[in-house]
């Protein structure tokens, strides 16, 4: 059996927990855009990541906060100290989840369930934080388990009953169904799971391509093999930044200053990358993606910068038409060997290493803004989201 742990609205719930006026009370962390809303915010419709001036017309009374980054950090890594304390075996999936292999320690903590309860019990005593469990078999099941049990809640999906709770799941449920592959599902009247288990993995095949095709169908009979498992290194390293409505605003030195976070990331990880993926949304919420690999890997700000210069300048008519309100920056072919190779044309290589380990010291002994690029003064932009450690 798996545990699914999934901590409640976490930016928000961690405001509420260190300011008691704010307990009960629809409350909103961000800026520009909702990072984080209460359950009392999202009970008026309010989501992420809504612009402000929308979950405020929907929520008139909500109370916004700014982001305590270092608050969530320092709450994020308490709560994995709670889930190693009650299993060796945790694959963390973000700094605010996790899923926990429980099932050799019955004899020394109990059934599965009893673990699940002692956890929620333990995370609400020692980090005052609600948290949602799901248990199920499968990775897959006690997530959408958790997903079913929220908020503050603990769903178990008994051995035998898995196909029961799972078919009258709406198509969406089923990991790798987006909006896109859910209208494809739906236009042909598959609404449910349990629809897209009767169809054949052929039909499916025809119907999504072959590697969607055969996922689903295993997902729809909770086909999943994938054990919990630890040590994994991430794939990709980014970095991004909400705009709100500004389709004339130059988001160059914003996309710079995004290369700036996630190269600083990857040096820091001794990680070096060849592909260059921007992210972009516009003003109609449709979304764009934009990738470019490299000869040779590298972890060098200037390098990594003009390459996503390159992606961004490639997709300025669609950004003239649609307006932007988003940029992301990831690098991904991660090896871990550090090694910078790739040639510069206007600095020499060791003079770039150099310039970008004397303002990465910088900033880890005065703080990430202690240096700024000259193009961000009088900008603001979102605040780097905390992440696991590599």
């Amino acid at each position: 059996m798996i545990l699914h742990a999934d901590l409640d609205s976490f930016y928000a719930s961690v405001e509420q927990r260190d300011d008691p006026a704010l307990r009960g009370r629809p409350v909103l962390v961000g800026g520009g855009v909702v990072l984080a809303a209460s359950y009392e915010a999202k009970a008026f419709g309010v989501r992420t990541p809504m612009s402000l001036g929308r979950a405020r017309a929907l929520c008139p009374q909500a109370i916004v906060v700014p982001p305590r980054m270092a608050a969530y950090t320092a709450a994020s890594r308490l709560v994995f100290e709670i889930f190693e304390d009650t299993t060796p075996i945790v694959e963390p999936l973000s700094i605010d989840e996790a899923f926990l292999d429980v099932d050799g320690l019955r004899k020394i903590r109990g059934t599965p369930v009893e673990i699940a309860h002692r956890l929620r019990a333990d995370v609400r005593e020692r980090a005052g934080l609600p948290i949602t469990v799901g248990v199920a078999g499968t990775k897959f099941l006690a997530k959408v388990a958790s997903g079913a049990g929220k908020p503050d809640g603990l769903l178990v999906v008994e051995p035998g009953e898995e196909l029961a709770f799972l078919h009258p799941l709406p198509v969406e449920k089923l990991w790798g169904v987006g909006p896109v592959t859910a209208a494809k599902l739906r236009e042909r009247q598959i609404h449910t799971v349990g629809h897209v288990a009767r169809i054949g993995e052929a039909a499916l095949v025809a119907m999504l391509g072959g590697n969607a095709g055969r996922h689903l169908h295993a997902l729809a009979h909770n086909r999943d093999p994938r054990r919990v498992s630890t040590g994994h290194r991430r794939g990709s390293i980014g970095a991004q930044c909400a705009l709100g409505r500004s389709p004339d605003a130059d988001v160059t030195p914003i996309l710079a200053s995004l290369v700036d976070r996630v190269t600083r990331r990857m040096r820091r990880a001794h990680r070096a990358g060849r592909t260059v993926t921007l992210r972009l949304r516009f003003g109609d919420f449709t979304r764009a993606t934009r990738s470019r690999s490299m000869l040779k890997a590298t972890m060098q700000t200037e390098a990594i910068l003009r390459t996503a210069e390159e992606l961004l300048h490639e997709a300025q008519p669609l950004i003239a038409t649609r307006g932007l309100t988003l940029v992301g920056v990831a690098v991904s072919n991660l090896d871990g060997t550090g090694n910078v190779q790739l040639e510069l044309p206007l600095i020499e290589e060791k003079d770039q290493d150099r310039l970008d380990a004397a303002m990465d010291r910088v900033r880890e002994r005065f703080g990430s803004d202690a240096l700024r690029r000259g193009s961000m003064i009088g900008r603001t932009m979102s605040p780097s989201v905390p992440l696991l450690s590599d």
